[in-house]
């Protein structure tokens, strides 16, 4: 099954077909490119494929948790691009890609916590044994101090929310690996590899998982 995967939780834009990616990471302090990059993206891995369209059996999109803005970016692409050529459509855990690609990197025996920056000061985690949740740093650090004492073979926090808050889960006991590792970055390639066992569902289906109230409607509610 030959997979069109691409992500826009986080500030990069990533997209994947099977083990061909094609990424945006903007340069810290930058704002993301999800609106003018991804359709861009999507278009050079097409061409650069035999067939084409024709070729891709199924879309798989992040789904998050992530940005506001850019989970609508992504889940509107993808929605549009599986109406308009009729190719089924899944959507894939951002944290779940992450921590399969943190796996994939540090080894199959080690536990992994993937942190994703979800701002406001808390984060996003998954990971061995936890369903995404969004934690304040006090309760990112317990929950890693809790699985750094039962992680036999060490635990690891990827992502950029593991980098934002480095050294406090360093000193709950878990590794942060160095920043330009590539355990910290989303990666499509593993959206490819999830979107196989996943279940195709309507486009209007495929919803964003925020975990938390949009920044928007916290402020109408007030």
């Amino acid at each position: 099954m030959r997979i069109l995967a691409f992500d826009t939780a986080t500030a990069a834009t990533v997209a994947a077909i099977g083990e061909l990616e094609r990424r945006d990471d903007p340069p810290p302090g930058t704002r993301p490119a999800h609106a003018t990059r991804l359709l861009t993206l999507i278009q050079e891995l097409i061409d650069a494929t035999e067939g084409g369209w024709g070729a891709i059996d199924r879309i798989a999109v992040g789904v998050g948790p992530g940005t506001f803005t850019g989970l609508r970016i992504g889940i509107a692409t993808a929605q549009a691009l599986a109406r308009s050529t009729g190719i089924e459509l899944v959507g894939v855990s951002t944290l779940a890609s992450l921590e399969r690609g943190a796996h994939a990197l540090l080894g199959e025996s080690c536990s992994v916590l993937a942190v994703i920056d979800a701002r406001r000061g808390e984060a996003f985690v998954a990971g061995d044994g936890v369903q995404p949740c969004v934690l304040d740093p006090e309760a990112l650090a317990a929950l890693a101090a809790h699985h750094a004492r039962g992680a036999t073979h060490g635990l690891f926090a990827v992502g950029d929310g593991a980098l934002r808050f480095s050294e406090l889960l360093e000193q709950a006991g878990a590794q942060v690996p160095a920043p330009e590792s590539a355990a910290h970055r989303v990666s499509a390639i593993h959206h490819c590899r999830l979107a196989l066992s996943a279940q195709p569902a309507p486009a209007g289906m495929i919803e964003p998982l925020y975990l938390r109230v949009p920044d928007a409607e916290r402020s109408v509610s007030r």
